[in-house]
């Protein structure tokens, strides 16, 4: 099961296996509350900074980001820890609920229905 939740709220024990999914480390932090930092899957700064959790650019984000991932090798690695592990969390450091950490689950999702 993949879920979603700020790297800011409580960890719990069935959060499975924590993945950062942002680019940048989150203030204040401890490494010991990640079990995995992808930094490397997140959007390129180019896209992050373009999009800025605009609600409106929300779909044309998710396009171009999925293009990016579409090229991403990490991408297979985050499968392969899909698969074997029995839920895995993508933390994001965003306030917003317009994140990539939202676009990045939904892509996950739909590569897995593929498979």
């Amino acid at each position: 099961m993949i879920k979603i939740k700020r790297v800011y709220d409580p960890m719990e024990k069935d959060d499975g296996v924590r993945v950062l999914v942002d680019r940048l480390w989150p203030r204040n932090v401890k490494k010991s509350s990640v079990d995995l930092w992808l930094k490397d899957i997140a959007p390129s700064d180019e896209l992050r900074e373009w999009f800025n959790h605009d609600p409106t650019k929300w779909e044309e984000f998710k396009k171009r980001y999925f293009e990016e991932l579409n090229k991403n090798p990490k991408v297979r690695s985050l499968l392969e820890l899909l698969k074997k592990e029995v839920n895995v969390t993508l933390l994001y450091a965003s306030k917003s609920p317009y994140n990539n950490a939202v676009a990045l689950k939904e892509y996950l999702e739909k590569l897995l229905e593929k498979e």
